[in-house]
C-alpha cells in the first residue's frame, strides 16, 4: 500500500528490491512470551480467560444445583458441469476425492483415506462400506497414518449433529427449550493478538498493516507448518465433520466455503451461520473457494516461528485457507470468514459492511452500524420491518445482501420482554427452507419457501443452566460474560427470505456516548458520515472492563476494525461513492447518556430512540427544522414527534453548562487524536474528499 493511501488490486507484486527483502524472511518474533505492544487492535468480544483451572471445574460452572436436588448421572466451478451427467457412484467418488484433497498433507503424495459414515456404528458401517461406500487409498505408505480411515461426517443434519454432540462431547446438554448447550473451552472470546495473516508480495501492498490494524504478519512457511499440524491432528481422529456451504445471499457473488472440524458443535454452529445449500446445490458444489481447518482442540507448537502462545488463527489469502489451533471458540470461524469477505468483495467493487439491515414495506432499506452495546441488534430488529440481517452485509450493484444464514447474539441478561425474537429463536424446531432465487433484487410481494420442511437447532455457548429443569439462567456469568446463541435467520419471524434488498435509503451510525454530549440524533453531510464511519466511536462505562472507573472513548474504524483487511479509508471511499450514487442519507444516533456523563446523567430511553428511528424510516425527519451545534457542527432537529424537545440539544439537559463545555471539548479532542492516523491517506483520485472529511471533524 502506498503511503498516500492509494490501493492496487493488481497481481503484479512489489518491486524487485521489496521482493528480495521478503525472500530473506520476515523479522523473527521471540517465542518466549506474549507481544507487549497493544498494536491498537479492537478487542470486541475477546475477554479474560475462564475462571476454571481444570476441565472438570469448567464443566461444573455450566450447571447449577437446583432445589430440590435431583440425581443426575454423569455421563472451483471447473468440473461442476460433470456432476450433472455422471452416475451417483462416480459423483460420490469425486466428492470424497475433493474432501481427501482438502485434508492432504503437503509432504505426502495423496490425501488420507476417507470414507463416509460414523465409526461408532461399526456393524452398519462395515456393511455399508462394503456395499456402497468408496474410499481413496494412497499410492505410498509413509507412516502408520496411512493404515487407517478418516471417517467423514459430511453436511450432517442438525438432528444428527445434535446426537453426535450429546453422545461424544463432554459439556453438551439439552436445555429446556431443546437448544444445545455447549462449552468452547478455555477461550470464550476471540483471540485477536493470536490472529495472523500471511504477508507476501501481494498482501504487503493490498492489506492494512501497522498501527491500529488487526493484521499481524506471518510468512507462508510458518503458515504451512501450522497447516500441517492441523491436518495431521484432524487425520489422526476417527472422524471429522465437513460442511460445504455458501456465503452471501446474492447468487451472483456467492462464495463457496468448506469447514473441516473435529467437533459436532463447530459443525452445527457453521450450519447455522452460513447459507445452507439445497441437495441439488450440494451435488454440484465442486471445489470450495475457501477452506477452514479447525483443529482448535490441539495447540500450535510455541517453538514455531512467530508463535507467542499456544493459540494461533492463521489466514492465507493466496492459498484461500484458514487454520485454527489452540482455541475452540466458534466465533473465530464466523469472523475469520468475515475478514475473507472484507478482502474478496472490494476486488469486485462490492462494499463489505459490519452492520445490521432491515427493510420497510415500501422497500426502503436502512443500514445500522454500531459497536457492542450501542443497540445495533435491537434497533435493526423491528416488528414493523423485515430483517435482512443483524451483523454482516454486502452492498453491490444489485443492492444489499446478507453474508450469513444465521445470527450470533449475545445472551448475557437476555429476557423475553426485552428481546422476544432472540428469546424465541433459542430452540430446536422446524422451518421451511427458502428458495434462493437467481435474480436481481426486485421487490417481492411474497416470501418464497420451498415445500421441504427442515430441522434447525439453536446452539447456546457457555451459558449456565439448572441441572434439573435445564432452564437457562441468562444473568449468570459464571463461565463468561460473553455468552452467545447461534440460530438460523429463519427463526426470526419477520426475516426477509431471501436475505436481500434494494439500495439503502438511510445509513445510521449508532454511538453510545457515555460522556453525554452528543445529540440523540443528527443529520450528517456526506463528509461527516465518512468522518464518523472511519472513527467508529462509542464509549465504555465503569464496570464493563476491569480498571474502567469513568467513561472511556473507544474507536473502531468502520465500526469493525477487528475484521477489516484493507485500510479503513478504502471502505469509506466505497461507502461515499455508493451513498452519493443512490441518494442515501447519513445519521448519527446517540443511544447513550444526556444531562451529564455516565453516573450523573440518564441514559436515553429506548422508546425515544425507537421514535427517532421511526422518523428516519418514514422520511419525516428529513423535513424537520434543524440547527447546528458547536464544536462538532452537527445538524440537530428542533422537534420530533414523541420525543421531548429539550433532550434533542444536549446542552439543555446539563445543569452545569460549564461542565458540559469542558466535557464536549474533551470528547472532541479524543476524536481528533484518534483521526490523526488516517489524516495522511488520500481518498479518491484527487484527494478532495480527504480534505472535506477532515473539515467535517470537530472544530475548536
Amino acid at each position: 500500500m502506498a503511503e498516500n493511501g492509494e490501493f492496487s488490486f493488481s497481481s503484479g507484486g512489489m518491486k524487485k528490491a521489496a521482493a528480495a527483502a521478503f525472500s530473506n524472511g520476515l523479522p523473527k518474533i521471540q517465542t518466549h512470551g506474549r507481544e507487549k505492544s497493544e498494536n491498537g487492535i479492537c478487542h470486541d468480544d475477546s475477554g479474560p480467560p475462564v475462571k476454571a483451572k481444570t476441565i472438570d471445574e469448567l464443566h461444573s460452572l455450566q450447571k447449577k444445583r437446583s432445589a430440590p436436588t435431583t440425581p443426575i448421572k454423569d455421563g472451483a466451478q471447473q468440473g461442476n458441469a460433470a456432476f450433472a451427467t455422471i452416475s451417483e457412484e462416480e459423483r460420490q467418488k469425486l466428492q470424497l476425492q475433493s474432501i481427501s484433497d482438502s485434508l492432504a498433507s503437503l509432504t505426502r503424495e495423496t490425501g488420507p483415506k476417507v470414507v463416509r459414515g460414523d465409526p461408532a456404528r461399526k456393524a452398519e458401517a462395515t456393511k455399508v462400506a462394503a456395499e456402497h461406500h468408496h474410499y481413496l487409498t494412497p499410492t505410498i505408505s509413509v507412516s502408520d497414518s496411512a493404515l487407517k480411515f478418516t471417517h467423514v461426517l459430511y453436511n450432517l443434519s442438525p438432528a444428527e449433529l445434535y446426537e453426535q454432540a450429546i453422545k461424544h462431547e463432554h459439556g453438551s446438554f439439552i436445555t429446556s427449550t431443546g437448544a444445545l448447550a455447549t462449552l468452547s473451552g478455555a477461550k470464550t472470546g476471540r483471540s485477536p493478538r493470536d490472529k495472523r495473516v500471511v504477508k507476501d508480495e501481494t498482501t504487503a501492498d493490498e492489506l492494512w498493516w501497522g498501527k491500529g490494524s488487526p493484521n499481524i504478519e506471518m510468512d507462508e512457511h510458518t503458515f504451512l507448518v501450522n497447516r500441517e499440524r492441523a491436518v495431521d491432528y484432524l487425520n489422526s481422529l476417527d472422524k471429522v465433520f465437513v460442511n460445504d456451504q455458501f456465503l452471501n445471499w446474492d447468487p451472483e457473488h456467492q462464495i463457496k466455503v468448506r469447514i473441516v472440524s473435529a467437533r459436532a458443535y463447530h459443525s452445527l454452529f457453521m450450519h447455522n451461520m452460513c447459507i445452507r445449500p439445497t441437495p441439488e446445490e450440494l451435488e454440484d458444489f465442486g471445489t470450495p473457494d475457501f477452506t477452514i481447518y479447525n483443529a482448535g482442540q490441539f495447540p500450535c507448537n510455541r517453538y514455531t516461528h512467530y508463535m507467542t502462545t499456544s493459540t494461533s488463527i492463521d489466514l492465507n489469502l493466496d492459498r484461500k485457507e484458514m487454520v485454527i489451533l489452540g482455541t475452540q471458540y466458534a466465533g473465530e470461524m464466523k469472523k475469520g470468514l468475515f475478514g475473507v469477505m472484507h478482502y474478496l468483495m472490494p476486488k469486485r467493487n462490492i462494499l463489505s459492511l459490519h452492520s445490521g439491515s432491515n427493510m420497510g414495506k415500501d422497500g426502503d432499506v436502512a443500514l445500522f452500524f454500531g459497536l457492542s452495546g450501542t443497540g445495533k441488534t435491537t434497533l435493526s430488529t423491528d416488528h414493523n420491518r423485515l430483517l435482512i440481517g443483524d451483523d454482516e452485509h454486502c452492498w453491490s450493484e444489485n443492492g444489499i445482501s446478507n453474508i450469513e444464514g444465521g445470527c450470533y447474539a449475545k445472551c448475557i441478561g437476555l429476557s423475553k420482554e426485552k428481546e422476544p425474537d432472540i428469546w424465541n429463536a433459542i430452540k430446536f424446531g422446524t422451518g421451511k427452507c427458502p428458495i434462493k432465487l437467481n435474480m436481481h433484487f426486485e421487490l417481492e410481494s411474497f416470501i418464497f419457501f420451498c415445500p421441504n420442511v427442515c430441522k434447525f437447532l439453536a446452539v447456546l455457548e457457555n451459558i449456565v443452566f439448572d441441572e434439573h429443569t435445564r432452564e437457562v439462567d441468562y444473568s449468570d456469568n459464571s463461565v463468561t460474560e460473553n455468552t452467545r446463541a447461534s440460530y438460523p435467520i429463519e427463526y426470526i419471524p419477520n426475516a426477509k427470505i431471501p436475505c436481500v434488498g434494494p439500495h439503502p435509503k438511510n445509513v445510521i451510525l449508532l454511538a453510545c456516548d457515555a460522556f453525554g454530549v452528543l445529540p440523540p440524533v443528527s443529520k450528517l453531510t456526506l463528509p461527516q458520515t465518512m468522518y464518523h464511519f472511519i472513527s467508529g466511536y462509542t464509549a465504555l462505562v465503569a464496570g464493563t472492563e476491569e480498571g474502567v472507573k469513568e467513561p472511556q472513548a473507544t474507536f473502531s474504524a468502520c465500526f469493525g476494525a477487528a475484521f477489516i483487511m484493507l485500510h479503513p479509508t478504502k471502505y469509506a471511499a466505497m461507502l461515499a461513492e455508493k451513498m452519493q450514487k443512490h441518494g442515501a442519507t447519513g445519521w448519527l444516533v446517540n443511544t447513550g447518556w444526556f444531562g451529564g456523563r455516565y453516573g450523573v446523567g440518564k441514559r436515553i430511553k429506548l422508546g425515544y430512540t425507537r421514535k427517532i428511528i421511526d422518523a428516519i424510516h418514514s422520511g419525516s425527519l428529513l423535513n424537520a427544522n434543524y440547527k447546528k451545534t458547536e464544536v462538532f457542527g452537527l445538524e440537530i432537529p428542533t422537534e420530533i414527534e414523541g420525543v421531548p424537545s429539550e433532550i434533542l440539544d444536549p446542552i439543555n439537559t446539563w445543569a452545569e453548562k460549564e461542565d458540559y463545555e469542558v466535557t464536549l471539548l474533551k470528547l472532541a479532542g479524543l476524536f481528533r487524536k484518534n483521526f490523526e492516523v488516517f489524516a495522511n491517506y488520500k481518498i479518491g483520485q484527487d484527494g478532495k474528499l480527504t480534505e472535506e472529511i477532515l473539515a467535517a471533524g470537530p472544530n475548536f
